[in-house]
């Protein structure tokens, strides 16, 4: 015998019509064989990755544990801090002056800005990074005096650029370019409609961009503002090539005396992956600071909540619906 569930507002107003006898409706989620099969699989997968960790001794824990909180690996954990947060706010500021020079500048500006953001995005930072190091083959000495005449003050190259310079120019210019883009594309997702109604209430451009526009952008900004600050993070290890002592770099120069390469990677590995993920809980809490009011915000605890259940969530009810059922066919279930 088939079963038809019919919606709970039909059930209802049939029952209310008829007077017949009401039966509650279990609703039952669909079924997504292809979800459990795909959790199995990840399940069977963490728990392989579980157990080489804990059981194959070449990864040398104890070892981990030791060099974790060594001083030389703090004091390269305080450089790449200080360096991730130095260069990423000195480019984060010339990437906002270089989306007000596309938005707002002249002709000759928007060009500089466009050219400025094509050229250091189409170089690798590595490559930026190694450029800026061997200034000095390029330009032994650097002056400073006026342009086409006398010179006032003249510096040695090799001095001035260090390998520290060095890395903080170059990943400057690598944020830089990337945050003009982040800033701009953030400005020009408020409609325009936002702005001309603001005028037509007298306000001026001051008080419509700090009250009208930037309020808008920022929830468009703030994510590619995280994933870049994330992504400078890691970034940084790329100046242990010009031996600048990171995090990476002072685990390197111990797995080069007692030649533990894997577990000093390790080591090194923990931390980044520490601090990215408090940089990532970070950006959840600010993402939701601008994003008050909206619809789609919602707390942290549900959104982890959400991502670990593989069942749906159904639809909460004051009431459960009910279908009715005849006499009849009540006696022939009897």
């Amino acid at each position: 015998m088939a079963t038809t569930i019919i919606s709970p507002t039909r059930a209802v107003s049939t029952t209310a019509q008829s007077g017949a006898t009401s039966v509650p409706v279990r609703l039952v989620p669909r079924r997504r064989p292809g979800r459990w099969a795909a959790a199995a699989v990840v399940a069977v997968l963490g728990a392989m990755l579980v157990n080489t960790l804990l059981t194959n001794q070449r990864f040398e824990w104890p070892i981990v544990a030791h060099y974790f909180t060594q001083a030389a690996v703090l004091k390269g954990l305080w450089l790449t801090l200080w360096l991730t947060a130095v260069t990423f706010a000195a480019g984060f500021v010339l990437g906002i002056g270089l989306a007000a020079m596309r938005l707002w500048g002249g002709p000759l500006l928007r060009a500089v800005s466009f050219g400025f953001v094509w050229l250091v995005r189409s170089v690798p930072p590595l490559v930026l990074l190694l450029f800026w190091f061997q200034l000095a083959s390029l330009y032994p000495r650097l002056s400073l005096g006026i342009p086409f005449g006398p010179e006032f003050v003249t510096v040695d190259t090799t001095h001035l650029i260090s390998g520290i310079v060095a890395a903080i120019i170059a990943l400057t210019l690598d944020v830089a370019a990337f945050a003009a883009e982040i800033v701009r594309g953030g400005l020009v997702s408020v409609p325009p409609g936002q702005t001309e109604a603001a005028r037509s209430l007298g306000l001026g451009p001051r008080r419509i961009f700090r009250r009208i526009v930037l309020p808008q952008a920022m929830p468009a900004i703030i994510p590619g503002s995280g994933n870049l600050l994330i992504g400078l993070l890691k970034s940084t290890s790329l100046v242990s090539v010009i031996a600048v002592t990171d995090v990476l770099y002072s685990v390197q120069l111990v797995y080069n005396q007692n030649f533990k390469v894997m577990p000093l990677l390790l080591v090194a590995t923990t931390w980044y992956v520490v601090i990215t993920s408090v940089l990532a809980v970070g950006q959840y809490f600010v993402e939701r600071r601008f994003s008050r009011g909206r619809r789609d915000a919602r707390p942290f605890r549900e959104i982890l909540r959400d991502a670990a259940r593989l069942r749906p969530r159904l639809p909460r009810t004051t009431a459960p619906p009910t279908v009715p059922v005849s006499a009849d066919s009540a006696g022939e279930r009897r």
